[in-house]
């Protein structure tokens, strides 16, 4: 289990091995171990820095929020509900390796074209691009840091 170092602050994960060549890291969200992958590592890390540092409320995250579209179940890595249970924000988290690309946007646009938050981010760990969307223009405005979110 060689994962990169991530741009996001250390948090403390519960990794435990299943058997000779497998992995569980402990969600925080769903309260159980899952499979660690390259992308279940970025999307836990993401969690904690969520949490533990933009202070997100853990019981109105979830995590592969299942979507309809076009007759087809999707999953949306992360998503985050206001006060009201309206959603705010989508997180779609991709492996280290992977450079961000425009199907990545695209694939959470999709996703937002159903959900219509305030706020996407896509993460491959080490950068992070988030974008608040004004419906009003019709246009996505690019952010320098990722936002604080009540």
């Amino acid at each position: 289990m060689n994962f990169p170092p991530l741009n996001l602050p250390f948090s403390e994960l519960k990794i435990i091995k299943k058997n000779t060549d497998k992995y569980e890291i402990y969600d925080i969200v769903r309260k159980k171990f899952v499979a660690l992958t390259p992308e279940e590592w970025v999307r836990q890390n993401f969690v904690n820095y969520l949490v533990e540092h933009k202070k997100l409320a853990i019981s109105r995250l979830k995590l592969e929020h299942t979507l309809k579209i076009h007759e087809s179940n999707k999953r949306c890595d992360i998503v985050y509900f206001d006060k009201k249970l309206s959603p705010i924000l989508i997180v779609e988290c991709k492996t280290p390796l992977k450079d961000l690309n425009k199907s990545a946007f695209n694939q959470i646009a999709m996703y937002n074209s159903i959900l219509t938050v305030k706020y996407m981010i896509v993460t491959n760990g080490i950068k992070h691009f988030a974008a608040e969307i004004d419906y009003k223009k019709k246009q996505y405005n690019y952010l320098d840091i990722i936002p604080d979110i009540n």
